[in-house]
């Protein structure tokens, strides 16, 4: 079938790789807008550009990035002549950075380009060159085309999209990731993981796409339990940085599912970490997907793909499309991952979050459309 695929235009991978980071931004131009979200994060950017002498100007992102922290960043950027982003940080960083960027050459404020609440006008010009040095394994930002925005005043998360958005240069260095505490590589995996699951049974598989989440399913599913219990072990930190290349690329080109349709609501209602709404709900819609599947296509081939997902996960040739969801839901409670009523997710909650899921963007590409029924009992399993 017909296909586009596009991704960022260079992707650096390895070991060590961090500290190129200088003479590679150098490239791009002389004056950095540099988005980190730790001090260190922020110490070890700052020296590597200072060597290749890249004037760099700090901002710090703190917490899941806003519309506010988007316009704000960009009129920084803009008084101190920046002429290349770098964002060195976890997935917020880099959807923070990613968003600066693209409003850095196209002006404007976020809501005029955002869709659902905004004005969904289109990113005319090419962003800002943009460097993505990723420091966690989860969202797979370096690679993809949109960043997604919290408008606490609409109780959403929305993207800001346009292949126009994609990074220059993805600097991905595994060792980055060492130091992240185990809770967070935990619900940062899981997001990985979700993010090669759903791109392999959209409606929008291609091909090329679905080599890269072959491949990062079998990585999950040998490093993301070895990845907690030993932060340490390089192997599996390179594994699950794999894994969270593949699932940007992947979801880029060939869009996710229902777990990503909720996850955008429900982090705009909730407040949650991204990766820790994922692991929720990913066996349930697993779970819908498939009793959906059975009762009203039974003839789709998406069937099939979800026994080979349960083959890959589980390791055994047997294996039927419910053990997928069975094996996430293990890992999910070895993990320890809460509930999403520890969140605050209520029954009087969930009319809300199935009528907001239906306009997220990610719903299209579920490989079935699911009824409301089906939707309210995927999260009644994840509280």
């Amino acid at each position: 079938m017909p296909f586009e695929f596009a991704t960022a235009t260079e992707i650096v991978f390895g070991r060590g790789s961090f500290e190129s980071l200088g003479p590679r931004a150098a490239s791009f131009g002389r004056r950095a807008l540099v988005v980190t979200g730790s001090e260190a994060e922020r110490t070890g950017a700052l020296e590597h550009l200072g060597e290749a002498g890249v004037d760099a100007t700090p901002l710090r992102i703190t917490a899941e990035p806003t519309t506010a922290v988007a316009s704000e960043g960009a009129a920084r950027a803009r008084e101190s002549d920046c002429d290349v982003v770098v964002g060195v940080g976890g997935g917020s960083v880099l959807d923070g950075a990613k968003a600066i960027a693209a409003l850095l050459t196209n002006g404007g404020e976020p809501l005029d380009y955002l869709e659902v609440i905004g004005a969904g006008r289109k990113i005319e010009t090419p962003s800002a060159p943009f460097v993505a040095v990723p420091t966690t394994s989860g969202t797979g930002s370096e690679v993809t085309r949109n960043a997604v925005l919290a408008s606490p005043e609409h109780r959403v998360k929305v993207s800001l999209r346009s292949v126009l958005m994609l990074p220059r240069l993805a600097l991905l260095d595994p060792a980055l990731t060492v130091s992240v505490p185990p809770e967070v590589t935990a619900s940062t995996g899981l997001d990985a993981l979700t993010q090669v699951l759903e791109p392999f049974v959209s409606s929008r598989a291609n091909p090329m796409t679905d080599a890269l989440c072959r491949d990062g399913l079998g990585r999950a599913a040998r490093s993301l339990r070895r990845v907690c219990e030993d932060g340490t072990d390089l192997d599996a930190r390179e594994d699950m940085a794999l894994v969270s290349l593949y699932g940007g690329m992947a979801l880029a080109n060939a869009g996710l599912g229902a777990v990503h349709g909720f996850a955008g609501p429900l982090g705009g209602m909730l407040g949650a970490p991204h990766g820790a709404l994922c692991a929720r709900l990913l066996p349930g819609v697993i779970t819908a997907n498939v009793g959906a599947l059975r009762q009203r296509a039974s003839d789709s081939p998406v069937l099939a793909r979800y026994a080979e997902v349960a083959r890959i996960l589980t390791g055994r040739p047997d294996a039927a499309p419910e053990d997928a969801a069975a094996w996430v839901g293990g890992l999910t409670e070895a993990l320890s991952i809460p509930g999403l009523s520890a969140h605050g997710l209520t029954l009087a909650d969930l009319e809300t979050a199935v009528a907001q899921s239906r306009k997220a963007s990610s719903m299209r590409g579920n490989p079935i459309e699911l009824t409301d029924e089906e939707l309210d009992h995927v999260l009644e399993d994840a509280l």
